[in-house]
């Protein structure tokens, strides 16, 4: 099909243009060596429909709503067209699976058409789900609607947490079906097909380093280094050793960063490896993710992961000290000597417990702990310390003990229940009781004193909490119940969850239903639980 011009967008592909290209015109699964990327067209689709799109992420990028709303815009972002100034490529990556070096891995159902820059911001598009690469390896480069509903309505619900994250601009059903093997059980079914177009400044990972390294290609090495700098780190100075390890400390801060934001709204990634880990410190690579319904930090919605639990929520921390240390040991040929690396590499341990302290300070209400100069650190670290412990004692939904924690009058003497504002966030009906029940009321006096020594009055505590405890997130199971309905061709429920998830911190009268317990239909079912990394 002929190129169909969208004049809003305009290309400045660097990555294609600093880096070497595989010199193979062979589109099939196959190792690539001495190449950051090969060039690849997309797959066309039989029936491109939007099923829905993000109109913030559409004029980021330059496009206007008429634009969105045509037929060329399906037919670009579902791969059927190529416009002029596009450069279509997949990345050649490797990575850390599971803990095990997995070598050669790539973009294996992921095409990047190119890059956009807007009003001076570089955006970088790609489309998931859009056909086969060198880098497939056994699979056929096609994405399911299901997985691709829960990619762009997680990227958009991220951002608007505030959390570090890739975008989304679109989700588009393919018309034809796609075969998978869900459960990983001998079943395989045909499923609709879709194409979710993907957006970030660019989509380096440590893995696009680490491949590298494992080869001895140091040219190339240096040639990622140089433009990962030159171009989305200029303000770092030239490439160089000592500008290699200002950009990695840049890195760890920024992921130190992006774990306490995870931590923070009970969001747990599902499968850390190094090749789902940004060089930009954001959230990255959708798949078997998972909110905390309630607060186990031995949780982990992945099934593969399951038996060992390597990437649970409370694990979340140590894995990324874990895979930048893998970044580290990748880009030691281009600085030389390991200690200014390892030096950078301590330091995440100092700048996630000091971000994580603020973080849980905030969302109980305390923004001066660590740093006010009546923090009392072992109170204060007691008090935290002493709640966690509580809420892991029986089913409570974290996000709702939080909301409700806000309402807990403190200012004027108690009366009645205490727990009341909390109590919603238990799932056991009968819950908190006996030693329990006890153990909490006595939590709730002692913050009650700290809150009121602190001279913060409710009202303000009230707003101070909930810009930080969001009301509303993408519960697994909502996003399943958009997906039932998708698959039907219905959807209304995948464009109300995104019109809800742009204001997760403000009470919306009328979507209540929305910010209630997982409902115990769902605490079993697939989708709605754990989910395997089946796309």
């Amino acid at each position: 099909m002929a190129a169909t011009p969208l004049a809003g967008l305009a290309f400045d592909n660097r990555f294609t243009e600093d880096l070497p290209a595989d010199p193979v015109d062979l589109n099939r699964p196959r190792p690539v060596t001495g190449a950051a990327y090969s060039r690849v067209p997309p797959t066309p689709v039989s029936d491109p429909e939007l099923v829905a799109h993000s109109a913030e992420v559409a004029s980021a990028i330059g496009l206007s709503a008429d634009e969105v709303a045509s037929a060329a815009f399906a037919e670009v972002f579902s791969g059927n067209a190529v416009l002029d100034g596009m450069d279509p490529h997949a990345a050649n990556y490797g990575g850390h699976q599971f803990g095990v070096w997995a070598g050669q891995l790539g973009d294996g159902r992921a095409i990047t058409l190119g890059e956009v820059v807007h009003e001076g911001r570089r955006h970088t598009l790609q489309l998931k789900g859009s056909g086969l690469t060198p880098y497939s390896r056994a699979g056929d480069g096609l994405a399911v609607l299901r997985s691709s509903i829960r990619e762009f309505l997680c990227s958009e619900a991220m951002h608007h947490l505030g959390v570090p994250t890739t975008r989304a601009l679109s989700v588009i059903a393919t018309g034809d079906q796609v075969l998978r093997d869900m459960f990983y059980d001998g079943r395989p079914e045909h499923e609709p097909g879709a194409v979710v177009c993907r957006v970030a400044p660019s989509f380096i990972r440590f893995g696009s380093f680490e491949i590298f390294t494992a080869r001895d290609d140091v040219s190339t090495l240096q040639a990622l280094a140089n433009h990962t700098v030159g171009v989305h780190f200029p303000e770092l100075g030239e490439p160089g050793p000592d500008t290699y390890v200002a950009w990695f400390d840049e890195v760890v801060r920024r992921t130190a960063e992006l774990i306490v934001h995870w931590q923070r709204v009970g969001f747990v990634h599902g499968v850390m490896n190094t090749d789902n880990m940004s060089v930009h410190g954001l959230t990255i690579d959708y798949g078997p993710y998972g909110w905390l319904d309630d607060f186990d930090p031995g949780w982990t919605p992945n099934t593969t992961d399951a038996a060992h639990r390597r990437y649970r929520y409370g694990n979340q921390p140590a894995i990324a000290h874990w895979n930048l240390a893998k970044l580290a040991n990748a880009i030691l040929p281009l600085v030389g000597e390991p200690e200014p690396l390892q030096q950078s590499l301590d330091g995440y341990v100092e700048h996630f417990n000091r971000s994580w302290a603020a973080m849980m300070a905030a969302k109980i209400g305390l923004p001066e702990f660590g740093r006010g100069p009546d923090f009392d650190r072992g109170t204060d670290e007691d008090l935290l310390g002493e709640l966690l412990g509580l809420l892991t004692a029986t089913e409570t939904d974290m996000t709702l003990f939080f909301r409700g924690l806000a309402d807990v009058a403190v200012s004027d003497p108690a009366t009645g229940d205490p727990l009341a504002p909390l109590l919603d966030a238990y799932y056991a009906a009968d819950q908190p009781t006996g030693p329990l029940r006890e153990a909490t009321v006595a939590w709730i006096d002692r913050y009650r004193a700290r809150i009121r020594a602190s001279g913060l009055a409710d009202g303000a505590r009230r707003e101070a909490m909930n810009a930080v405890n969001p009301r509303y997130v993408l519960r697994n199971y909502l996003a399943q119940l958009a997906i039932d309905d998708a698959e039907k061709g219905e959807y209304g429920l995948v464009r109300e969850l995104l019109d809800l998830l742009r204001r997760p911190y403000d009470d919306q009268p009328g979507r209540d239903r929305f910010a209630t317990r997982r409902p115990d239909w769902a605490r079993d079912r697939p989708g709605c639980s754990q989910l395997s990394c089946s796309s």
